[in-house]
């Protein structure tokens, strides 16, 4: 019998105690992912509605073939596995900050570990999102001067609420012109956030994006009897 919840992985990193676990809410439900730092959780299977969404509101703005899209946060792996269900993606660059939660998909350790690592339009790439988004190189130093038609970052819980202190000055104008410099000329920005929107956060997209709109995404949760939410902020380069 499959336990009703199982550790799978600890590891100790420089921003936390990073665990990789599932569980089941009931002997025979289905399994629920979960990476937990520290106290908080990064991501949870149970609840990916948003994540997927992040993909698909951004890829339905974004027109043209062969399409190069960079994500910012891999995590359990939902939002760039709804990416490369788009037949004109031609290429997947995902960076994570933490190299453990490459080393769960690459070891098929987590449900959609075998579809990302095995796809050779994804590269799965360690590093700081927003620091290489400041560095001429970019998100592929394969690639230095590609491009992207679309950048989807899903990264903090928000634009206030950070997984790391450190992520402070990462929504600011500043870092998102530095970000829309990645993008083609009429490439898409989106953004994930689990909280209410960010009236300072919509002013600083709107330095460097046009078309700029905040989606929100409802799903049902057994914990309220109020549906929860997630937002999704995108917006458009100027051609």
């Amino acid at each position: 019998m499959t336990p009703m919840f199982e550790e799978l992985a600890w590891e100790q990193t420089p921003i936390g105690e990073l665990v990789l676990r599932r569980r089941r809410l009931t002997p025979d439900g289905e399994d629920i992912w979960e990476i937990k730092l520290n106290d908080g959780y990064l991501m949870s299977s149970q609840f990916v509605d948003g994540e997927i969404a992040l993909a698909d509101l951004a890829l339905a703005m974004t027109g043209g073939e062969a399409l190069d899209v960079a994500v910012g946060g891999l995590g359990l792996g939902y939002t760039a596995e709804a990416v490369l269900r788009d037949p004109r993606v031609g290429k997947l660059t995902v960076v994570e900050l933490i190299p453990q939660v490459i080393h769960w998909h690459r070891d098929y350790l987590v449900p959609l570990g075998t579809i990302l690592a095995d796809d050779p339009r994804c590269i799965l790439r360690q590093g700081d999102f927003f620091a290489l988004a400041d560095e001429p190189d970019g998100f592929d130093p394969a690639a230095p001067d590609q491009l992207h038609d679309a950048i989807l970052i899903d990264i903090d819980h928000s634009t206030t609420h950070f997984i790391d202190e450190a992520s402070a000055g990462f929504y600011s104008d500043v870092a998102i012109s530095a970000i829309t410099a990645k993008l083609k000329p009429g490439g898409v920005f989106a953004l994930w956030s689990t909280d209410a929107e960010d009236a300072d956060f919509v002013a600083a997209l709107q330095q460097s994006l046009t078309d700029i709109r905040v989606e929100r995404v409802e799903f049902a949760t057994p914990y309220r009897e109020q549906p929860a939410f997630n937002l999704i902020y995108l917006g458009r380069k100027p051609v």
